[in-house]
């Protein structure tokens, strides 16, 4: 249901914002060549019909030519998924990894000067927008210590048609700078979310009873605190890797890095239609397919839910 409704949004885009006719052929067509391109792209169908056939096509993963370049949309898209595929999953996993480690710690050391200097740095990642983060990055990193570049992807290696910069050590220095700047606010959610859950567990009757036994810290936060606040942490770090995907068009723009974002961007700058209802939809399937590991990592996480579904089954 949440794709069809993107794709009517996208075939909306598609149909209504902007005249293909004109983008395509100019002003100086004449009336003839004009209803014959009207024709060979199915703008006198009933709308209907456009919008069952813009359907099947999308299914088919055939988005029409762009209007620039004239290229396959669905070849454009191959070509720069890897990019922010590979800066969508380095950011959130530091996000992540950081946010639950760094929560954790404020959580347990609760009060302490450390945990005080962690938690007031956050406010950066929430305060500041992403674009002003990635220019004082560059500036900081790039500009003043000269050691990490401030735009490009680097040297990459094919891999088929996977294009990663993860094997080469230009791809990897292209690809801190973005990924720090991306994940930084997720970075600062997970924390302040995990540090609230872990606050609130080891305020319950088993944690008082695991200490009552003498189990040591380390069992007690991470064997039997832990596990219990992974369900809200992992919500919203699923939600969190989709809205990555759908905007690292900023951070793709600040560096300049050859993505699905970066494409995007150039494609509203050129009115490039068939692109723009493209990334619409790819971005709503991500979010649909997110939202359904996610749903599966519950039943690995919590038992109980297993036991219900189970249960249901029987």
């Amino acid at each position: 249901m949440v794709l069809l409704l993107v794709a009517l949004v996208s075939f909306i885009i598609f149909r209504f914002v902007g005249n293909p006719v004109e983008n395509l052929m100019g002003q100086e067509a004449t009336m003839a060549q004009r209803a014959a391109l009207e024709e060979a792209l199915g703008l006198n169908d009933p709308i209907f019909i456009q919008y069952f056939e813009f359907l099947w096509r999308a299914i088919n993963f055939d988005f029409g030519n762009s209007y620039r370049g004239a290229l396959p949309v669905s070849e454009l898209i191959i070509s720069r998924l890897p990019a922010t595929i590979e800066l969508a999953l380095s950011s959130a996993i530091l996000g992540v990894s950081l946010g639950v480690i760094l929560g954790i710690y404020t959580a347990i050391k609760r009060g302490s000067i450390i945990s005080n200097l962690i938690l007031s740095s956050s406010l950066i990642g929430v305060s500041l927008p992403t674009f002003l983060i990635g220019v004082l990055l560059i500036w900081l990193f790039s500009v003043e210590l000269n050691w990490l570049p401030s735009f490009g992807r680097g040297e990459v290696v094919e891999l088929g048609w996977w294009s990663t910069g993860f094997l080469t050590v230009s791809g990897v220095k292209s690809l801190i700078l973005p990924s720090i700047t991306l994940g930084l606010y997720q970075m600062t959610l997970v924390m302040r979310l995990t540090r609230a859950e872990m606050l609130e567990v080891l305020k319950q009757d088993y944690i008082r009873l695991a200490y009552a036994l003498g189990l040591t810290k380390r069992k007690i936060y991470f064997f039997h605190a832990l596990p219990n606040i992974l369900i809200p942490v992992i919500t919203i770090a699923g939600l969190q890797l989709g809205s990555v995907i759908a905007f690292a068009i900023i951070t793709e723009t600040v560096f300049q890095w050859p993505g699905v974002g970066l494409l995007f961007i150039n494609a509203v700058y050129f009115v490039d239609i068939p692109v723009m209802s493209a990334y619409l939809l790819l971005v709503g399937f991500a979010f649909v397919i997110i939202n359904l590991f996610v749903d599966l990592a519950y039943l690995l996480i919590d038992p109980r839910l297993r036991d219900s579904q189970l249960r249901r089954e029987v």
